[in-house]
């Protein structure tokens, strides 16, 4: 790909050898300035796809914004900017910024002061900012949408709009979506110049490796479920999902009655507090984390080993984004949906959208079991 020496020492240096299918089909396009549309699959590698590139030609003398991310969560954001820090180690002189809300604006203002060239932020505080006069965009070589869909699904598309038509004409337009909308489709038609469009299938060498297993079970026996899954001790970090805020908070306080280093991770707690939980998450520090939707896209922690549907996701493309945090960096991943017989038509839905065969369990005499009959934790 006739990259610099700086990043591939920074991709040698993050463990990688060699380039995902996004990632051959992306950068190349990508460094000859192409508009690009992807469609692509969770977990295969898409923030290297646009941040190498967007790398590899920025001015370093240019103090001005040159490249901008806009990602749909905070959490995502963050992430973003730690994946582009590690590219850009070797690149004296680069200067990035993460820009969400929750954070106070002071830290932000005075990280602007550094005259970052890229920006990875959240709509709707780039907005404020913008506002306040404490971003211009008229110097934007490339703009990346990551996970478009989500974005404008959550009701952003005046904002990004408003962003986009802030920036050059001539720049770069980057999509990057797990699935596609009408939204999405209208942001390409009207700001896109002739783009090229890449869909990558999840292939074998690139599609997360998930066993996925639905457990039948009663709506009053789910905890006792969830604990047996966790007192098996096969799976030592878990993300176990629900659908509430209260849900989780009151899956975490039972948890931690019952003897488990579990935390919680929603969108009522504080965005300072959230980050330390995701970074306790990160280094080990803790092996059980209870989250809603909040953390299904976009989080990044290479070695989850098991995934727990406690509540079916009301969308079916959550289904898939809570799944693929695990079975990530060609690692492989189980999930656990619970499932009463209320939920078993969810479940179907889910599994048509999914084109999907998971494994069946069920529990006869306290134990769980396959549909022979055998001891589920015996034969793994």
């Amino acid at each position: 790909m006739d990259l610099s020496e700086e990043i591939m020492r920074a991709v040698k240096d993050m463990g990688f050898t060699e380039p995902s299918t996004v990632q051959k089909k992306t950068i190349p396009l990508m460094m000859r300035g192409v508009d690009i549309n992807a469609i692509a699959p969770t977990g295969t590698g898409k923030t290297c796809a646009f941040g190498i590139p967007m790398l590899e030609y920025i001015q370093l003398k240019d103090s001005r914004i040159q490249e901008v991310v806009l990602a749909p969560t905070r959490e995502l954001a963050v992430q973003i900017g730690e994946e582009l820090t590690k590219l850009a180690k070797f690149i004296p002189g680069c200067r990035i910024a993460v820009i969400y809300g929750g954070q106070p604006f002071a830290k932000q203002i005075n990280a602007l002061k550094r005259k970052p060239q890229i920006i990875i932020a959240t709509p709707g505080r780039l907005l404020d900012h913008m506002t306040r006069g404490n971003i211009r965009l008229d110097a934007v070589h490339t703009m990346v949408l990551d996970e478009a869909d989500e974005m404008l699904n959550m009701g952003f598309v005046k904002d990004v709009t408003r962003i986009i038509e802030s920036t050059p004409s001539e720049r770069q337009l980057v999509l990057f979506s797990a699935t596609t909308n009408q939204d999405v489709l209208t942001i390409a038609w009207k700001y896109q110049h002739d783009p090229v469009e890449i869909t990558v299938e999840a292939t074998k060498e690139d599609r997360p490796q998930i066993t996925q297993y639905v457990i039948a079970t009663e709506h009053d026996r789910k905890v006792d479920d969830l604990l047996y899954l966790l007192d098996s001790d096969v799976y030592g970090r878990v993300m176990v999902f629900c659908n509430t805020k209260f849900m989780t908070d009151r899956l975490t306080s039972r948890l931690q009655k019952e003897g488990y280093n579990a935390q919680a991770l929603h969108g009522d707690i504080p965005q300072s507090k959230r980050n330390i939980v995701m970074s306790d998450f990160k280094k080990g520090r803790f092996p059980v984390l209870v989250s809603t939707d909040v953390a299904a896209r976009g989080i990044d922690v290479d070695d989850v080993e098991a995934v727990i549907n406690f509540d079916l996701p009301n969308e079916n493309e959550y289904y898939l984004h809570r799944i693929g945090r695990t079975g990530r960096a060609h690692k492989h991943g189980v999930s656990f949906s619970l499932v009463t017989f209320q939920e078993s038509v969810r479940m179907d839905e889910i599994l048509k959208y999914m084109i999907a065969k998971p494994v069946p369990l069920h529990f006869e005499d306290g134990v769980l079991r396959d549909a022979e009959g055998e001891a589920f934790f015996e034969n793994i």
